[in-house]
């Protein structure tokens, strides 16, 4: 039976599954930079990253795109998803149905996968296009920037690798997110960037600002780490307006100026035409000089609505930001370049209710309120009401909840909305002046800012620009009235309300506007309030169901986990225990070179470096694979002995005559090592340094324990709790009724615990019960160590870092030993991860006598662990046997 193509499947989020579940063997084909750059954003290791988990997941994706499946484009990957081959020819990749959602290997029927194939082959581009849409409030901004500081430091690492962005073009759609994207330039690149590899950026990152229109855009033809930050306005090509006159010939064309500038006789307002008769403007003509340009689209579509169709697509007018990229790329491929990828960032996957089929990565804005990295919303609909009734109703209900409150000290904030500037100077200052005066509200809290100097000085825009920014005149104004500026550019986290009563002449505007009120501050969700006319109040909901496939009540609707938000509050006394931290302090002896080295290439196992072809003729013939060599398709260096020499010098920091002799007098010889390292440039990293640098040097490790104390929990910094959101039935809180008073006083070192599976549930339980063996049992899962001491420190290999780990229970045992408790689902157990950081925490333990236990999930529910003996060997063949 046929199944009907649904437009709103999404193959991001069959690609996101796929990509979660084959985590491990994914990023075992990344390099080893990207891994460590991965790992230095990724919460689960880091707890004190900058990106929201959002963010992270984005940068996942763009990861896997560009290492993974090497810059394919998402029609390709499209089409080897749903034939199964390739990177998806794994049958153990696949999954089952689960939930009656679609996943991979489920049976989509050809129907359904042709017309997304169809639609996907008709916004093809020449080079790949990708979409991250992220809700507005997410930061966008700072994820494109993260993006581009990766290139970067893949490209400085390996130059030659043509996947990797030299240089950047950012575009922003108008001068006033262009102004937002300032960000990029001052942004803390030790927050997204390994502190190690910072510094390289900062040495090497150029930013050209192309704000004004007579700017000239400075970069040097073929250079690289360039950033340039325009509007699409500000590179175009232009229809020449005039004939080019003998001066013009002159002082232009063939003079030093032209070769390094380009020529620049255009007419900025004329707009692109079909014509033979273009002349490509000087910020144009610079961008086809550089190499390996990347594309970043910001606000791709203005956020919402139509635009984004027809700034995402190639078969619109010439006058659009996808005509210009195709210009740019085209004119870049006739020079022997390319445009790496143009990678579009925008607020939501949808438009007109259909998922747009380049989207790689969304985080909607239903899902963002739900995990709590937005506000909450409350909208409010007022009908057959007055201008001045409306402005009453929402001012007064505005400071009746939010009037006495500050967040992080700032004060909230209302946004009042006009129409057009006579509205707000005329009707609604005067308007609001009244109400406050009658509620006894200084007049000093308003603030006017609707584009016009006559009634906004620059002295208001600056307090417009401070809103945020405490302890200045802008963070004590809390009545904004404003034109036109529910669009993108502008963030205001204290913003706590909008207002906006007449229909404004785009209907999205409403949902805009809403949206300014949304971004998260403090660590508690705190909830906005939007006041409406009854018309813009249905206008919105249509809105949220055309851009984000959700209606106006999902903005508050209880999450479909059913999760709560818990304040847990640490309780007296703190508590303390002793434990020995172990460090390993090295040695380094210079040992001199004495004989010569066997770096053993002529027997050296090459298979891990060998490329292979895999071949199958006929998909529907019953034919075996075949395999061949693809070695001649690498791109490999070829070095002499010199340049060898200068490679291991740049490593090893010593004498280059050493380094030759080294070389030289080897058992292998030098013909034998240049041979084997111009097959594989790998064996100079992997072989040739290491034993230069074993011979030269020898490495003592001394083993030193020191103990010290530590404090289980410590009182939150800026607020009396610490929130968590949880299901009811995983969260236990003193007092409860299901506890005894003697199981109480065997733990609870904050008011409430929140499990995160019925596992843990069960393991607290059965050591608090147990008044024979256990003397006080505390749960630490919910922590980290910005809340309390008690982690693990272990060596991630994957991402070449030392990580935190923090175990899930402390006990304390009536014979007076310790337990360090971890709980772990049943598929993790063997996981090689987890045993490293069973390793690191049995280590600790040892040395400070105390013991590690670790429980499968499975053994908790089913065996009284404390009554029977349940080591973990006996756990794995338990496993093993169901």
């Amino acid at each position: 039976m046929s199944v009907r193509y649904d437009e709103q499947f999404a193959f991001y989020e069959q690609l996101r599954w796929y990509y979660t579940q084959n985590r491990g063997k994914i990023r075992s084909r990344y390099n080893d930079l990207t891994k460590k750059f991965l790992a230095y954003n990724d919460s689960e290791g880091n707890p004190n990253v900058f990106l929201r988990r959002p963010q992270f997941e984005a940068l996942e994706m763009y990861v896997f795109f560009k290492e993974f499946l090497d810059n394919a484009q998402v029609l390709e990957v499209f089409d080897d998803w749903r034939n199964r081959r390739a990177n998806f020819a794994d049958a153990s990749y696949y999954s089952v149905n689960r939930d009656g959602q679609i996943r991979l290997g489920d049976a989509i029927t050809a129907e359904q996968t042709d017309a997304l194939f169809k639609q996907m082959k008709k916004c093809r581009e020449d080079y790949p296009n990708y979409i991250y849409a992220l809700t507005m409030g997410l930061g966008k901004t700072i994820l494109m920037a993260t993006c581009i500081f990766y290139e970067f430091l893949l490209a400085a690492k390996y130059p030659r690798d043509k996947r990797f962005c030299h240089n950047a073009l950012v575009f922003a759609p108008d001068k006033t997110v262009l102004q937002s994207l300032h960000e990029i330039v001052t942004f803390d690149k030790t927050k997204v960037v390994p502190p190690e590899y910072a510094c390289v950026l900062d040495a090497n990152i150029k930013f050209h600002f192309l704000e004004d229109t007579g700017t000239t855009l400075n970069t040097i033809d073929n250079s690289d780490f360039n950033v340039i930050i325009s509007n699409t306005q500000k590179i175009i090509v232009k229809k020449k307006h005039k004939e080019t006159k003998p001066a013009d010939i002159l002082f232009t064309q063939g003079s030093l100026l032209s070769a390094i500038y380009g020529d620049n006789i255009f007419d900025d307002e004329e707009e692109l035409r079909e014509s033979d008769n273009l002349t490509i403007n000087q910020r144009f003509k610079k961008l086809c000089r550089l190499t390996g340009l990347g594309i970043y689209v910001d606000e791709a579509h203005h956020l919402f609505g139509a635009d984004l169709e027809k700034q995402l697509r190639s078969n619109v007018t010439q006058t659009s930001l996808r005509s210009t990229i195709n210009m740019l790329a085209a004119d870049l491929k006739s020079n022997g370049g390319a445009v790496v990828a143009c990678y579009n960032y925008t607020g939501t996957p949808y438009v007109n209710n259909q998922v747009l089929p380049e989207v790689v990565y969304a985080h909607g804005l239903k899902e963002s309120i739900r995990g709590g990295f937005l506000k909450e919303c409350d909208a409010q609909g007022f009908e057959n009401v007055k201008s001045n009734e409306f402005l009453t109703a929402a001012i007064s209900r505005f400071w009746d909840r939010y009037g006495g409150n500050t967040y992080e000290k700032l004060m909230p904030k209302l946004a009042i909305f006009a129409s057009t500037i006579d509205e707000a100077v005329n009707e609604v200052h005067p308007a609001v002046e009244k109400i406050l005066a009658d509620l006894g509200i200084p007049l000093s809290t308003v603030l006017v800012n609707v584009g016009d100097t006559k009634y906004t000085k620059e002295e208001d825009i600056r307090h417009f620009n401070n809103l945020d920014l405490l302890d200045t005149e802008g963070s004590r104004k809390q009545i904004l009235i404003l034109v036109n500026k529910g669009r993108e550019g502008w963030n205001c986290r204290s913003l706590f309300g909008v207002a906006l009563f007449r229909s404004p002449s785009s209907k999205i505007f409403v949902l805009q506007a809403t949206m300014r009120c949304l971004r998260q501050i403090t660590d508690e969700q705190q909830t906005a309030t939007v006041f409406l006319s009854k018309g813009n109040f249905d206008i919105l909901n249509d809105e949220l169901n055309k851009n984000f496939n959700m209606d106006i009540k999902e903005l508050k609707e209880p999450s479909g986990d059913k999760k709560q938000r818990y304040q847990v509050r640490v309780l007296p006394p703190p508590r303390r225990i002793k434990l020995r931290s172990i460090s390993r302090e090295y040695h380094l002896s210079e040992k001199g070179y004495n004989a010569p080295i066997d770096f053993g290439l002529a027997e050296l196992d090459t298979e891990k470096y060998t490329a292979t072809i895999y071949e199958k003729r006929g998909l529907s013939r019953d034919m075996s694979v075949k395999e061949t060599d693809g070695d001649s398709y690498r791109d490999t260096t070829r070095y002499s002995l010199y340049s060898l020499v200068g490679e291991a010098t740049r490593y090893l920091n010593m004498s280059p005559l050493l380094v030759s002799r080294i070389l030289s007098e080897s058992f292998d010889g030098v013909e034998q090592i240049l041979k084997s390292i111009n097959q594989y440039n790998e064996i100079i990293d992997d072989v040739i340094i290491p034993k230069i640098w074993s011979a030269l040097f020898e490495v003592r490790s001394e083993i030193k324990s020191k103990e010290h104390e530590i404090t289980l929990l410590h009182e939150p910094k800026e607020a009396g709790y610490y929130e968590f959101s949880a299901k009811p039935e995983l969260v236990i809180r003193k007092g409860d009724k299901s506890l005894k008073p003697e199981w109480e006083e065997r733990s609870f070192h904050t008011d409430t615990y929140c499990f995160d599976s019925q596992p843990e549930k069960q393991c607290f339980l059965q050591y608090i019960s147990h008044k024979d063996k256990v003397s006080e049992i505390y749960f630490m899962g919910m922590f980290t160590s910005e809340q309390g001491d008690f982690s693990i420190q272990y060596f991630d290999p994957d991402a070449g870092r030392i990580r935190r780990y923090y175990p899930d229970f402390f006990a304390k045992m009536i014979d007076g030993s310790y337990q360090i408790i971890e709980v772990k689902g049943d598929n993790k157990i063997d996981d090689a991860l987890v045993k490293i950081k069973e390793a690191a925490a049995k280590e600790i333990a040892a040395e400070s006598g105390v013991k590690y236990v670790m429980y499968a999930g499975s053994v908790l529910m089913k065996t009284n662990v404390l009554d029977d003996d349940v080591s973990i060997t006996k756990q794995r063949a338990m496993l093993e046997s169901l």
